[in-house]
């Protein structure tokens, strides 16, 4: 029986959210349009569980690029509505069109010329009829077997919301490097480290001259411990790497003769490189690209400084 019922709640917010493509017009577009031209914060309003889908919606909103907090209709009316100011933009979350808290908002609205956007079940209502923009999420049911606990309902305006926020963020040209802005923290902000984060920097980066035998080049690859050397000239710029598989392949060719040259006999030129501030991901997605384990991290002029070593990116429990 529990069974039948999931099936059933989610065949019907399955086919609620598929009726929404379908609906979608110029409307959405001129949302997109009004919440993008925006000069202030985009306030979302709801009561009850349309509240609580604003919140998540204004949440979504802050965190790809569009700054914005949640208003309870019901505080606003005793004190909080000060939050609100001119150059701001309100979207309204009311799917009846009609709940009281919101309709009594309309009179301050109009008065600081805020733009009204309102998702809706009725695009008939007394709400809608004073929006600038109405969007239609209604439904032809709720999933509640009773047809009384929004389910559908609030999901259509979940959706839409989420549908709102990701045209938003395009239309912006936000980031991988803006979103790791507004994530530091959790499993996300470990994600987005950037390579800086977890680079071997310093005396912990290995590095050798040109001219560096390769009896040395051998210890200080030994002593590092991450599978490589760098090569630098004067200034610390990068001309080259040995890595552990040019090692053996360069001793197996040259025999007892590799130990008297240098590392610039033995070095591969013009390594693969990455800069401190790029995403650490980006980092792995170049080493799994290239089946290298580490890369040089270089400035703008291609001065060393630093090392980035795949186990590094593991450790830090990116995935």
């Amino acid at each position: 029986m529990a069974l039948e019922t999931a099936r059933k709640v989610l065949e019907i917010e399955a086919r609620t959210l598929a009726e929404l493509v379908d609906r979608l017009d110029e409307r959405f577009t001129q949302a997109v349009e009004t919440l993008f031209a925006c000069k202030g914060r985009v306030v979302v309003t709801g009561m009850g569980k349309s509240g609580l889908i604003g919140q998540k919606i204004s949440a979504t909103f802050s965190s790809t690029g569009t700054p914005s907090f949640f208003l309870h209709p019901a505080e606003a009316l005793h004190g909080d509505l000060g939050s609100l100011v001119r150059n701001d933009a309100l979207v309204a979350l009311s799917y009846s069109g009609e709940t009281e808290e919101l309709l009594r908002l309309l009179d301050t609205v109009k008065r600081l010329a805020v733009p009204l956007m309102t998702l809706t079940g009725s695009p008939c209502s007394t709400l809608a009829q004073a929006s600038d923009v109405v969007i239609d999420v209604g439904i032809r049911q709720e999933a509640c077997p009773l047809g009384l606990a929004p389910t559908a309902s609030t999901t259509a305006m979940l959706a839409m919301g989420d549908a709102l926020a990701m045209a938003l963020l395009e239309k912006r040209g936000f980031t991988e490097e803006d979103y790791a802005a507004l994530h530091p923290g959790g499993k996300l902000g470990v994600r987005l480290k950037r390579v800086e984060n977890v680079m071997h920097a310093g005396d912990q980066a290995p590095s050798v001259a040109p001219a560096t035998s390769m009896t040395d080049v051998i210890y200080e690859m030994s002593r590092k411990g991450l599978g490589h050397t760098t090569v630098v000239e004067d200034g610390n710029r990068l001309v080259g790497i040995i890595s552990d598989g040019d090692l053996r392949r360069f001793l197996q060719r040259e025999g007892n003769r590799a130990l008297g040259l240098t590392a610039a006999d033995c070095m591969s030129r013009d390594p693969v490189t990455i800069g401190r501030k790029e995403l650490a991901t980006r980092a792995l997605n170049l080493m799994e690209a290239r089946k290298i384990t580490s890369l040089p991290v270089v400035d703008s002029e291609g001065r060393l400084e630093g090392v980035v070593h795949l186990h590094d990116l593991w450790t830090t429990q990116m995935f």
